[in-house]
């Protein structure tokens, strides 16, 4: 009798990371993380899910969770440098809600980096950066 091959046995058919069906959480590196913090609740207006004392906090987005951390709390990273973007993140709204988290992120004195605007891949955009320089689309269909 022979032993099936680990091959056959494999739920996810193939290379074990074909297994990954999720991008589950998102962790920014924070240089301030007050900052930080502040901007996601107040002006994101999105609700802490869940706090580790001072140095790791989560914000529930949709079905994902966007987390912000120290940096050096998993493994010895320094912060990146002051000015440089690490990550841009998209959040998908319906059309007619660009213009309007425009004028409010605007009302929040937010400073836009670019106006809503109808791109010619499909969608129509709109910039913005986090208190440690992250750019931020919102963005629709259209």
């Amino acid at each position: 009798m022979t032993e099936p091959s680990s091959r056959s046995s494999r739920t996810f058919g193939g290379h074990p990371l074909q297994a990954i069906r999720a991008l589950d959480y998102t962790i920014l590196f924070a240089r301030d993380l007050a900052a930080m913090r502040k901007f996601y609740a107040d002006v994101m207006r999105f609700d802490v899910y869940h706090e580790i004392a001072d140095n790791w906090i989560e914000f529930r987005v949709g079905a994902n969770v966007l987390a912000l951390a120290k940096p050096g709390s998993i493994v010895p990273d320094q912060p990146p440098p002051a000015g440089a973007a690490s990550v841009q993140l998209a959040f998908r709204v319906r059309r007619e809600e660009v213009d309007a988290a425009e004028a409010a992120l605007r009302a929040d004195g937010v400073t836009i980096v670019s106006p809503a605007t109808d791109q010619r891949w499909g969608h129509r955009t709109m910039f913005f950066r986090d208190p440690d320089g992250n750019l931020l689309e919102i963005y629709a269909d259209i």
